[in-house]
């Protein structure tokens, strides 16, 4: 049993390295596709006055919505659910990773909007105010003043969030993607020898240690420049 665990599945490190290369494909696209759609969900939900109304309602239903499912659940809804009802203009795309990756984003794009929306919200009002006694618009001030700060205060929880990201695209495995823990299961059921788990969990590790190190780097860096701040 030892040796059928811990023993190196010579033969299967290639189809699984490439197979950890889908993995990393998916985490590539969803990305900025995340960054971009929960920052419009974000600021969609600091829109101020009552025309705005619908447009909130929308972006708060939006983020409870994919929220409170889980991501697995959103993959077989998404995978499945959405080619079934054969809507005109998505019959063509019939590759499950499209339907992965587009499961990926509108799961984590409700995440990082509220991270977003953390940031937004902890500009102090006065930067607004002074934005706007320079003659800046509502629009210019949030744009030029509260979303540059914004961004930098999450960029350590956002890094996280994505470091969530790279392993959660194992999850896609389950519409039939032949991705790194698919592949480590592939060979594990034929060869009988279940180090290709081992396998394809190192390299998840290669990706997501210096990511959380990097994580680390940057929330200790922004406590030294409060602490200089503070100080001054």
């Amino acid at each position: 049993m030892k040796e059928s665990f811990f023993g190196v599945p010579s033969q299967g490190e290639p189809a699984i390295w490439s197979a950890f290369l889908l993995n990393v494909k998916m985490f590539l696209v969803a990305e900025p596709l995340i960054l971009v759609l929960a920052l419009v969900i974000a600021v969609v939900r600091q829109i101020r006055g009552p025309v705005f109304f619908p447009f909130r309602l929308v972006a708060t239903a939006y983020t409870d919505f994919f929220r409170g499912i889980p991501l697995l659940l959103v993959i077989y809804i998404t995978g499945y659910g959405v080619p079934g009802l054969e809507i005109r203009g998505l019959s063509f795309y019939r590759s499950p990773v499209i339907y992965a990756v587009a499961a990926l984003v509108l799961s984590y794009s409700a995440y990082v909007a509220e991270v977003y929306r953390a940031g937004i919200e902890s500009v102090h009002p006065s930067q607004v105010a002074a934005a706007r006694s320079l003659g800046l618009s509502q629009w210019q001030a949030l744009r030029f003043v509260v979303i540059p700060q914004a961004i930098r205060r999450v960029i350590p929880p956002l890094l996280n969030d994505f470091i969530s990201l790279q392993k959660d695209t194992a999850l896609v495995a389950v519409l039939g993607n032949i991705e790194a823990a698919r592949a480590a299961q592939i060979y594990g059921a034929f060869r009988f020898n279940y180090s290709s788990f081992l396998v394809a969990a190192a390299l998840f590790i290669v990706i997501t240690i210096p990511l959380a190190r990097f994580t680390d780097h940057l929330i200790e860096r922004q406590r030294r420049r409060r602490s200089a701040g503070g100080l001054m």
